[in-house]
């Protein structure tokens, strides 16, 4: 019969990165579930949906050794409750196959299931290991991950495409793309990634791994194989499948002729966009008209009027007008950190590429629309 004794914030801490691999629906009961299970002084907690799975070690007072499942969304509903600072006793009962929690005054009793029943992924050999800073792979994962494509019909642009790509500097290289936008993000190619397979990391796993990266600095051991990826961030492991499928050839669509270059402050550009894209929130539709100087940015709708609003930039083109879907604009401006964003364009109808004036390892293509 397992006892052990654990501090709630730790335990919220874990639950809170456990319970988000819990699928809500579940057709296996046991999945519903996080395993709870003791080692000595410590405590691991587990969950999977069998695509990815997620092991977080905690330091516990342990009574008695033995290991449990406990309904995950139900226990971190149930501890985020419960006093800060407060002690949680944990008792798992045999004779009526319950869990019982006692914090304080507070008692709960929760049903569980047998821990022989929950599955583990099986796990691969990972030919290929190197580890990266939490922040070098943050940025890559923010700077790409809002293009990945959410239609699952294309279930290989469902994901970011992790690469080795050569050159004068060999870079790990991340890129996502719906097809109306691409992003490409890099950084130098850690000891130990050269000769990697291309990869295409699931949406779902880009999650849970931006939020365990976004609480950490420290190093990120990595180790993958053509088929799954394995992440270790501080006491959590995160492995995931990696999606079977091969990935476009996304530098055909990088346009290599777009001799007009506007600069402009990313900020007020983004500031311009927002404002006038309130009367076009059903088409997503504006117009940019560019002369020397100055952006002019439109929108109209037959149902909710129209807007229109200027701002002063440095363009050295010819005069034109392009449309674009707002949102996808501003998913890319919301990357600039610098204040001033590049576009190189061709034409009123071509690709357009995107950049932070300061960041040369992020590119953005954004193909344009009908307004």
């Amino acid at each position: 019969m397992m006892k052990l004794t654990i501090e709630r914030s730790l335990l919220l801490k874990a639950l809170s990165h456990v319970q988000n691999i819990v699928e809500r629906r579940q057709t296996i009961p046991v999945l519903s579930n996080v395993l709870i299970e003791t080692n000595g002084d410590e405590v691991s907690l587990r969950a999977t949906d069998n695509e990815i799975e997620i092991i977080e070690k905690l330091p516990a007072n342990v009574e008695t050794q033995g290991a449990v499942t406990i309904p995950a969304h139900k226990l971190y509903d149930i501890v985020k409750k419960l006093a800060d600072g407060s002690q949680i006793q944990m008792s798992a009962m045999e004779e009526t196959g319950q869990v019982s929690l006692v914090c304080g005054r507070a008692k709960f009793a929760l049903a569980s299931l047998p821990a022989a029943n929950f599955p583990s992924m099986m796990r691969e050999t990972m030919p290929f290991s190197f580890t990266v800073s939490a922040t070098d792979l943050l940025d890559l994962m923010s700077k790409t991950g809002f293009a990945v494509s959410m239609e699952e019909t294309r279930y290989n642009l469902n994901g970011i495409y992790m690469h080795e790509k050569q050159g004068a500097e060999s870079k790990l290289t991340a890129v996502a793309t719906d097809g109306h936008r691409l992003a490409c993000a890099g950084v130098p190619l850690p000891a130990g990634a050269a000769g990697m397979p291309g990869i295409i990391i699931p949406r779902k796993t880009i999650g849970e791994l931006s939020k365990l990266l976004a609480e950490t600095e420290n190093e990120v051991s990595v180790s993958l194989s053509a088929n799954q990826i394995c992440f270790t961030i501080d006491d959590v492991v995160l492995s995931s499948r990696l999606i079977d499928g091969t990935y476009p050839e996304y530098e055909k669509v990088i346009p290599t002729n777009n001799d007009k270059k506007l600069q402009a402050d990313a900020k007020t550009l983004s500031d311009v966009i927002e404002r006038v894209s309130v009367v076009s929130e059903k088409s997503r539709g504006i117009k940019l008209s560019l002369q020397s100087g100055l952006i002019q940015v439109f929108a109209a709708s037959a149902d909710e009027g129209s807007a229109e609003d200027e701002m002063d930039a440095v363009y050295d083109g010819e005069p034109m007008e392009i449309g674009f879907n707002f949102r996808y604009l501003l998913d890319i401006l919301a990357q600039v950190k610098s204040e001033t964003v590049q576009l190189y364009l061709q034409d009123g109808i071509s690709p357009v590429i995107l950049q932070d004036e300061a960041d040369n390892n992020a590119l953005y293509v954004l193909m344009p629309m009908r307004v």
